[in-house]
């Protein structure tokens, strides 16, 4: 719409080796998004937003930070405003955006799918408005339609393993073209540490499993019995969110009955929640090897710091942070522990912490088996590291610790329709970062033999590594 932005054909490509390996080898392919945290429900209904506010706004808090970093009024950002206000609120913060990853993934996003190229401001606000609201009737604006925008293959959403999948088995059932598959996330049996949630929730599990749980042998069953269940129904993912991983990996005879009585008793702590939380994450990593599962770790979350607006709006609203947690130690032994047995899955490790990288990098080195390819995987540039520096920070790591052309590549992380312009991000700053390689003769001036790399770690490995060749 107008002249001047940024979004253009080769934009992040500061080089001519990098427009073609980026229009020529890794643009067109298709898209394997194997964690993010959208709605089944959304996609099993098809359903049409209501405005951009809806589509956009909701749920996200990276601009909530950002709009509450500019002294924007909470009921501007999760309060009881209109849609327009908080949409015209956004508007006024995107200016002041620069050098955050905001500015770029605002102005992608408007132009895909929406095809506006006006840079967002308080000004050029009510006409994006109305013209992405326009858009949003049409049925190629639908969440499926959307899905099929953005060239997804497949998605794996993010599900508690008391879901009961209906939303998956509906899609399924429909033949939807798109691969929706579940992913296992059990992070709240591990938080012991909280009795009163803790123990209504492992109520909730039993139910679900159809198994009363009273010890430890039956929390186990229990939760076998629903990786069962996921798995008749396409899931081949699990995923924990753990700030560090345990330490302590068996319960002792003593534990065992003192996790009895804390079942069925008001006791207010259990003495070791390390122990336990070990000795159970340890359990379930073992099935999802004997499922043929890949199993992530995201770490390194300082979650619901602001407590006061945790009271207010609860988890996931804006009031996390990255956490310097000692992972080194945990992380070896806990791999070791399930190597030792040869019951270790293929492992995504995530840090949030940069200085992680190349600790993470060389750790994940120590457990390649020879028998399959990347098996052990440095995590993609994830949640504060999702941006150019980030990104171009891991893969520097993978590149100079490991081997990078086995990397599966990026994923979205997100509970927007719009996010997967991250996936194009990537692959600009990825095929900039090779090009730039080749043009200073670090690399060698063979455009079909980069390429090639360069298409693996966008499509081709993760393809391979979470079998959909096989039609998993």
């Amino acid at each position: 719409m107008t002249e001047g932005n940024i979004i253009t054909e080769n934009f992040l490509l500061t080089n001519k080796k990098a427009v073609s390996l980026y229009h020529g080898y890794a643009k067109d392919l298709p898209v394997i998004d194997f964690h993010n945290h959208l709605s089944p429900l959304l996609i099993a209904e098809d359903r049409k937003f209501e405005n951009l506010t809806d589509i956009w706004l909701k749920g996200d808090h990276y601009k909530w930070r950002a709009m509450r970093a500019m002294g924007i009024d909470e009921e501007l950002i999760t309060g009881k405003a209109g849609d327009a206000e908080k949409f015209k609120a956004w508007a006024g913060v995107v200016p002041s955006t620069l050098r955050n990853p905001l500015f770029h993934w605002t102005h992608m996003e408007l132009k895909n799918p929406f095809g506006i190229e006006t840079y967002l401001n308080t000004g050029s606000a009510e006409k994006i408005y109305q013209r992405g609201n326009e858009l949003l009737l049409q049925d190629e604006f639908s969440a499926r339609s959307l899905l099929r925008n953005f060239n997804v293959e497949m998605l794996s959403t993010t599900d508690d393993p008391c879901d009961a999948l209906n939303h998956h088995q509906q899609l399924a059932q429909e033949g939807f073209e798109i691969k929706v598959k579940p992913t296992f996330r059990p992070d709240k049996v591990l938080m012991i540490t909280s009795p009163g949630s803790f123990k209504s929730y492992l109520k909730l599990l039993g139910d679900k499993a159809g198994i009363e749980i009273t010890d430890i042998d039956s929390l186990l069953e229990a939760l076998k019995r629903r990786v069962d269940f996921f798995a008749a129904h396409q899931c081949s993912i699990a995923d924990h969110g753990i700030s560090v991983l345990p330490g302590q990996f068996a319960l002792s005879a003593k534990l065992v009955q003192e996790f009895k009585v804390f079942l069925k008793s008001d006791q207010a702590l259990f003495s070791n929640p390390d122990a336990f939380a070990g000795f159970v994450l340890t359990e379930l990593c073992k099935m999802y090897h004997e499922k043929g599962w890949v199993q992530q770790f995201h770490l390194g979350a300082i979650r619901n710091n602001n407590k006061k607006m945790f009271h207010e709006l609860g988890a996931d609203a804006g009031f996390d942070s990255i956490g310097d947690y000692r992972h080194a130690g945990n992380l070896n032994a806990f791999l070791s522990q399930l190597n030792k047995t040869d019951q270790l899955a293929k492992t995504i490790v995530y840090n949030l912490n940069p200085s992680d990288f190349e600790m993470i990098a060389t750790t994940i080195g120590n457990f390649a088996d020879g028998r399959v390819k990347g098996k052990m995987q440095l995590g993609s540039g994830w949640w504060f590291l999702d941006q150019k520096d980030g990104i171009e920070r891991q893969l520097n790591a993978l590149s100079n610790m490991g081997i990078v052309g086995t990397f599966v590549g990026m994923l979205t992380d997100s509970r927007s329709f719009l996010s997967y312009s991250r996936h194009e991000y990537f692959r600009r700053i990825l095929c900039n970062l090779f090009g730039s390689d080749m043009d200073q003769g670090l690399l060698p001036d063979d455009e079909q033999w980069v390429g090639q790399v360069i298409q693996d770690i966008c499509y081709y490995n993760a393809k391979n590594y979470f079998g959909l060749n096989q039609g998993v």
